[in-house]
């Protein structure tokens, strides 16, 4: 440890330590600084403080999260040691944790799961201590984390904006300063748009790279929130199936490569216009792209039929979310709507739209000429709570789709892209812009990522 960093740890106290990331959280926990349950500590004080103007959580796990910290004090006692043992998590309501509800942000969620999902099961493997569960809206549907469930989730930036969905809850609590790090799911946009109205880095990595990802006939895949490159590295490291090193990619500017900038939208009818400050942030990262050596173009990205069949696969995948809760007649009105629109659409219509997805996908960046495409994330700032209130299931598809035309389609074709942000607006809510790289790319866009960081 660097006389630097020493006198860093020594300056720091548990508060502070709780915001620092889970990268600096492991340094801290390995050199002795603090113990796993004096971090665990400050985290749960930090969520009682925090969460009542945000409402972020779903359930504090207290008495469960400090006996973890303990576990894993006594393990690195042992001699033992891991990338992110005794780091607190925040997980998603998204992912089942033995002995809880797994409630989907929904009423109709009724028993508690028998076992933990995959990627809870490898967080308690590494050592890592589950501290709450985070909110979402009704079955991850939305761009945003309102449900008569939970209520309304506020962006700790202005708490009359939305901090997106469906990761609002996990965004919103790394964004406050609560945990240092958080799970998110991405099915259409979830990890990168809460990251992009809340400030944060959100990488959404290839499909099949990551536990519990699959749902919505693979449009949706598992990842986290974080402050900084290096630590969605790193949890991306610890737990998904890379060829290379996402941590070592993050520190070292990429090759040169050939960008594409574009501002092609795929909306089921008309975008809704681009923010200018979202233009001109959009631009001011093509340039410093330009200078660090990089060939910047500008692209139009064609989307034909091939990537708008993504409908069928989101359509199916709600319509089965429904069909799976233990009380559908428990379900908000508008997620019924919704559901019913994704009844025609049979095994043979998801598999052709998933085929179509794969096509897409494995040439989209070929087709193009580029490495890297560079795009907004979504049409302006983050939009204000309760902006899609009251609307029907069609109406709050349609207008959240104009909203936000820029993600779902990198869902469908599979592909590895990241929410980074960009600066903010004049009155404070953070600016974003989106990184897309071909399929089983994510350490060079990892890289490109970590030297854009660098850049600001």
């Amino acid at each position: 440890m660097s006389r630097l960093f020493a006198r860093y740890v020594r300056a720091m106290d548990a508060s502070e330590a709780v915001s620092a990331g889970p990268t600096r959280q492991a340094e801290l926990l390995r050199s002795g600084t603090m113990t796993s349950r004096q971090l665990t500590e400050a985290t749960l004080t930090a969520i009682e403080r925090e969460n009542p103007a945000i409402n972020a959580v779903v359930q504090v796990l207290e008495g469960e999260a400090l006996a973890s910290a303990d576990e894993a004090d006594r393990r690195r006692a042992s001699g033992q040691d891991g990338p992110l043992l005794g780091v607190p998590i925040a997980v998603k309501d998204d992912l089942a944790i033995a002995r809880h509800r797994t409630g989907l942000g929904s009423r109709a969620m009724l028993h508690d799961a028998s076992q933990d999902s995959d990627l809870v099961a490898a967080l308690r493997a590494e050592g890592m201590v589950v501290v709450a569960k985070s909110t979402l809206p009704e079955l991850a549907i939305f761009g945003f984390t309102e449900s008569e469930a939970t209520g309304v989730t506020r962006n700790p930036h202005d708490h009359r904006r939305t901090p997106g969905g469906s990761s609002g809850g996990s965004a919103a609590l790394v964004a406050v300063g609560a945990v240092g790090i958080a799970t998110a799911s991405d099915g259409a946009g979830s990890i990168r748009i809460p990251a992009a109205c809340c400030g944060l880095v959100g990488f959404k990595p290839t499909q099949g790279t990551m536990p519990s990802s699959g749902g919505w006939h693979d449009l949706s895949t598992q990842g986290g929130l974080a402050r900084r490159v290096a630590d969605s590295a790193l949890f991306l490291d610890t737990f998904g199936s890379f060829a290379d090193s996402l941590v070592e990619a993050a520190a070292v500017d990429p090759a040169p490569l050939r960008i594409g900038v574009s501002f092609s939208a795929s909306a089921a009818t008309k975008a809704a216009p681009l923010d200018p400050d979202v233009r001109a942030t959009v631009r001011a990262a093509a340039e410093t792209f330009r200078s660090a050596g990089h060939t910047v173009v500008e692209v139009d990205v064609p989307y034909g039929v091939a990537a708008k069949a993504l409908t069928v696969r989101y359509l199916a995948g709600i319509r089965d979310g429904a069909d799976g809760v233990d009380r559908p007649d428990r379900l908000e009105a508008r997620t019924r709507s919704i559901a019913r629109l994704g009844r025609p659409f049979g095994p043979r219509a998801v598999e052709w739209a998933k085929r179509k997805g794969q096509e897409w996908g494995g040439r989209a960046h070929d087709d193009l000429g580029v490495d890297v495409l560079l795009t907004p994330v979504m049409s302006g700032p983050a939009i204000e709570v309760e902006h899609w209130k009251g609307k029907g299931g069609l109406a709050t598809v349609v207008s959240m789709n104009a909203f936000y035309p820029y993600t779902a389609q990198w869902n469908h074709a599979g592909v590895p892209a990241v929410s980074m942000p960009a600066g903010s607006t004049a009155n404070g809510l953070p600016l974003a812009i989106q990184l897309i790289a071909r399929r089983d790319d994510d350490a060079r866009l990892m890289a490109l990522a970590g030297q854009l960081e660098r850049s600001a």
